[in-house]
């Protein structure tokens, strides 16, 4: 695992609070999120030799089910947490596979441009406020191949209601209705229709597949 050289930034951890961290793999466990990601897998339409970025990988579930699938495949990873990338470095020596897991930011990405074939990111974009989010999705499409794959997942929400607190409630207002996909297209990718899925926690879940122009 390598550090980067990045300006700190600050950063929302994946269960909003870093002493919720033990919870975080039961909560992906319990809610269903591994039923997406086999999806977002299948969406990827990964090949032998195509290198995979997981943008906010968090303790590499996503990356972990991605490789024990493709075993062909290069896997990379970036989170701006030691404590998740410890974790997932070990399931990844657990699993036999492996990855290269850097920590850094969504919107600074440590990698070089037309690095990757395929980009995931997995429940991270609402961590991120409005121009974050902005900046990640650039990010992106600086380190995809011409005709690189965006795989995102995200909350979906139908109204500007009560939804999480704090930072979290803030950011995920930019989540109502088609607003990913608006600006994922706007960032410069042509989107496919969003997938809907249902999880058995925290509600519904929109899968973004998104080209690079």
């Amino acid at each position: 695992m390598a550090e980067t050289s990045s300006q700190e930034r600050d950063y929302l951890p994946g269960m909003g609070k870093h002493y919720l961290l033990p919870l975080y793999d039961v909560v992906h466990r319990i809610s269903g999120l591994s039923a997406v990601h086999q999806e977002m897998i299948t969406a990827a339409g990964l090949r032998a030799g195509h290198r995979v970025l997981d943008v906010g990988c968090g303790t590499g579930n996503l990356l972990r089910a991605t490789g024990k699938r493709h075993r062909d495949v290069e896997l990379f990873g970036v989170d701006p947490d030691l404590k998740m990338l410890a974790r997932a470095e070990r399931k990844f020596r657990r699993g036999g596979l492996t990855a290269r897991l850097d920590r850094g930011f969504a919107q600074e990405l440590p990698h070089p441009d037309d690095s990757f074939d395929r980009v995931f990111s997995s429940l991270m974009l609402h961590h991120l406020d409005s121009a974050s989010k902005d900046e990640m999705l650039a990010e992106v499409r600086r380190v995809l191949k011409p005709g690189g794959l965006l795989v995102l997942a995200d909350a979906v929400l139908h109204d500007h209601g009560h939804h999480g607190h704090g930072k979290m409630k803030e950011h995920l207002l930019d989540n109502v209705d088609g607003a990913v996909a608006k600006r994922i297209v706007a960032a410069g990718f042509t989107a496919e229709p969003t997938r809907r899925r249902k999880l058995r926690m925290f509600g519904e879940v929109g899968i973004e597949v998104a080209t690079v122009h």
